[in-house]
This record gives structure tokens, sequence and C-alpha cells, in this order.
């Protein structure tokens, strides 16, 4: 209702299709700028309390919004400013509110819960323009405004009232610029992360078209009041409800991958088909299939990259994956709402569609994960490391060797699987990591890596999983040193 009340507010104020533009990307902006902070606040304190901080701003915020729209002072650029906050409280509030799913159902319905999740908001999405276009009919836009900021306090009872399970850490929490780092290097030695980041820029820039002139195309192009506007909203939001309850079917017959690619080649083909279109049945019809096409890519995206996260950097990924999603949509917003100024609406839509189905041609080899998920559940199969002094925590940096002894018949399979070790070193916490080979005896071989301090280094005890535990196994059954050699070394005082 909200996202009806502001575009339509902003079409009333006023006519260039930059401004009206700029509604999206006032919503997109700020998660692109704040959404990577976020998630690292969301992953070192307590997700509820934080939640619970993010959505009394946002009631504060909505509520000053219905004040300004009812006293009837709000200009364009209040209005934009209003939004842009809403968006920054989206922002702080998205990664800790995706990351929370995987603590509320088992691992193996995860992928049913983002889509009931789903089904949800776009049951929302279904109702609430609708509802949204006819109170503003009747009434005016700030009466949807007072009953957004009446919204927050519903979901401030319910995360109050949520008892959350938390996890004893006997680790002091990471610092917040330190735990940035730690995600962005997560992602960076994480193929599956950067395949799902890829795929989701390469949708969301050019399928922001849709979003972005969506309020010009009802105004000018279909000639509809706030009531149609809605409509067309609210058939978006039926479609996703429609997609939401296939895709669980459609998954087990199709590839993840085909059905991104087809929900891509959907959206392209239906911003051309607005650009052509002047009906308002038509256009009916083409949002319905947005709404379908969007759904399943936005699902599909979303589970690949909670089930190749693991619970202690998952915020910081989902944030990384919001910026990609948003810095897109914001990105696009800007982009397309120039070439509507600039030339006209229908032009902006035909190219958009046209370089959507180019840039799928030249992602399409990047295929996001399907069911070959890692194992990312904690093993905590790490010794404890033998000291003959507990060191302190802020000591370092840390250098540990471990040494193995692998045969020439085995020493492919070992270089395989040493160097995909060293990718999970690397992405939980070493800055350095290497393997070497002695010269008078090339069956020894030593692995080295280092980090930052003694409290990293316990941390990368806690990050162990079961993926990286069956690892490990197979390359102790081709090294031929029962029992392995792992030192630590501090520096020298």
């Amino acid at each position: 209702m909200h996202e009806v009340g502001a575009a339509w507010l902003m079409t009333t104020l006023t006519s260039d299709p930059l401004l009206i533009a700029a509604i999206q990307l006032a919503t997109s902006l700020p998660i692109f700028i704040f959404a990577l902070p976020a998630g690292a606040l969301a992953d070192i304190i307590d997700r509820r309390r934080y939640l619970l901080t993010v959505q009394a701003m946002m009631l504060i915020t909505t509520t000053l919004l219905a004040t300004c729209a009812l006293l009837g002072i709000l200009s364009p650029w209040m209005l934009l400013a209003f939004t842009f906050v809403l968006g920054c409280g989206a922002a702080f509030n998205a990664p800790a509110w995706q990351a929370i799913t995987p603590e509320l159902v088992p691992a193996e319905q995860l992928g049913n819960a983002i889509a009931l999740n789903s089904l949800g908001i776009n049951i929302s999405r279904a109702i609430g323009p609708a509802l949204g276009g006819l109170l503003i009919a009747i009434y005016e836009p700030s009466l949807v405004f007072v009953l957004n900021a009446i919204s927050f306090v519903g979901i401030l009872f319910v995360l109050y009232r949520w008892q959350r399970t938390t996890n004893t850490d006997t680790l002091p929490a990471e610092h917040f610029f330190a735990s940035i780092r730690t995600g962005i290097r997560y992602a960076r030695q994480t193929d599956e992360i950067k395949l799902v980041a890829i795929r989701a820029i390469a949708f969301f820039l050019f399928a922001s078209v849709i979003w972005a002139l969506l309020p010009l195309i009802a105004s000018t192009q279909l000639n509809l009041d706030a009531a149609g506007f809605g409509l067309l909203m609210a058939t978006i939001g039926i479609g996703a409800v429609i997609g939401a309850i296939l895709l669980p079917h459609l998954t087990r017959r199709i590839n993840n991958n085909h059905m991104v690619s087809s929900a891509t080649a959907l959206i392209a083909s239906c911003a051309i088909g607005l650009s052509f279109t002047s009906s308002f049945s038509v256009a009916l019809i083409i949002m319905s299939i947005v709404g379908i096409a969007w759904i399943t890519t936005l699902s599909l995206l979303n589970v690949a990259i909670q089930k190749s996260t693991p619970n202690w950097v998952r915020a910081r990924i989902l944030s990384i994956y919001l910026v990609c999603f948003f810095g897109s949509m914001a990105t696009g917003s800007a982009l397309w709402g120039g070439i509507a100024k600039y030339s006209d609406i229908e032009t902006a839509l035909f190219t958009a569609g046209i370089a959507q189905i180019i840039a799928l041609i030249l992602t399409h080899r990047f295929r996001i994960p399907t069911n070959d998920y890692p194992n990312l559940t904690p093993s905590g199969h790490w010794p404890e490391p033998l000291v003959d002094k507990i060191p302190e925590h802020n000591q370092g940096p840390v250098l540990i060797t471990i040494e193995y002894v692998v045969t020439p018949s085995n020493r492919k399979a070992f270089t395989l699987f040493i160097n995909k070790l060293g990718e999970i070193r690397r992405r939980n916490g070493a800055y350095l990591w290497h393997v070497f080979h002695n010269t008078d005896n090339p069956t020894k071989i030593i692995e080295i890596f280092m980090v930052e301090s003694w409290l990293e280094h316990l941390r990368q005890h806690q990050r162990t999983t079961q993926d990286e535990q069956a690892l490990q196994q197979q390359i102790e059954t081709i090294t031929t040193n029962m029992e392995r050699k792992i030192s630590h070394y501090l520096p020298f005082q």
C-alpha cells in the first residue's frame, strides 16, 4: 500500500519522469549503501534486539510521513527524503530479517520456508496495492501512510514475543570493521556466492525498468487513475503468488539454472511487450507474468545464497547479495528514468528488454548451485591447539603449519584436495596460505597459513564444517603419516 501511495503521490506532485523514477531509486539506494554494515551488525549483536530497534525507527519515520501528508505540506523532495529514510530502515532490517529464517526451520525445509515467506509477501503485494489504490481514489495517499505506520506496531509485537534461542559463544564478538572485512573475504573466496551475485546483477539491473516506470506507464501510457495503478501492482502480486505456489513443483522437474534463465527471458519479453501496448487488459496479463518471473528468480537466488552460507556469516553474505540486488535496482531506476525523460517510456522499456536478453546470453555460463550444496553444519572437529602458555587474544599474527607425506601416486589427488582446503582456509580467516614440498624428499609436504591474531585462529576452530571435515578425511586417506604434525607459531619476542 505504501509503495502505491508514494509512487502515485509523486505523480500528482510532479510530471518529471526522473523524479518519479527516483522513488524507486530512493528505496533501493540506501540498501546499496548500508546493507553491508547492516549485515555486520546483524552477525555480531543479538538479531532480535537489533530488529526491534530498526522497526521502532521505521515506525517513527512512517508516523512523521503520515503527519506531513495529512497536513498537506509534502513536496516532491520531502517525499523522496522520507522514502530514503525508510529505505535506510529497510537496509538495516533486510539482512537480519532474512538471516533469521534458518533459525526458525530445519535445514531441509529452508527452501520451502523461503518460498513460503515470499508467498506471504506477495499475497500482501496482491492485496495491498489494490486496496491502496482504492483508498487513494476514495480519500488520499495520507490514509495509506497512516495504515503503514500502524502496521509497524504489529511487527514490533511479534518480535517482542519471539523467544530467540542463542548459542553461547565463549569468544568475544568481532569488531565492526573487522566483521565487514570478514564478510567480504568470505564472499570473495566462495564461488557459489560470486555466481549468484553475477546472475543477480544481470537480472535486476534490467528488470528494474518495470518497477521504476510503472507509475508513468499507468498514468501516461495507459491513462489510468490511482485505482487502476493499484490493480496493476496487485496483478504482479497475484502472479507472484501463483509462481510461489508452482515453484516447489517446478524445481523438482526443472534445473534451477534453467528456471532462472527462463524467468529472465520472460521479464525481458514483458518489458518489450509493455513498450508496444496501450491496452489495460494486455498490461494486466503482462504484469501477472512479471510477478511469476520475479518471484521465481528472487526465490531461487535467495535459496542459493542461504544454502551456500554458514550461520556465523549469513547476515553479511545476505547483505552483499542485497547490495548487488538493490544496487542494480537503483542504478537501473536512474538509467531507465533518464532514458524515459530524454526520449520516451516506450524506448526505455524496449531498450531494457533487449539489453536483458543480451545479458542473459553473456551470463548463461555462470551457473548457480542447484542441489549440490555444501554441508555447512558446524563440525568442531579441530583439536584444541597445544600451547605451553595460553596466548592473549590479540597476540599475532599466528603461523600454522601442517606436515604431510604424499606418495607420487597420490600427488595429483592431494593437489586437488589441498587446493580446495586452501579456499576454505582463506575464507575462514587466513590472509596467507601456501603449500611447499621438501627439496630433499618431495614426498614431504608442508601446508602453512597465517591469521591476524590468536583470537582469529580460535574463531577458525569454531567455523569448521562437516564439509571441511569430509575434505580433510579425504586428504588423510591419501597421506601416509597417521599422526598429523600441526604446529602453531607466534612472533618471536
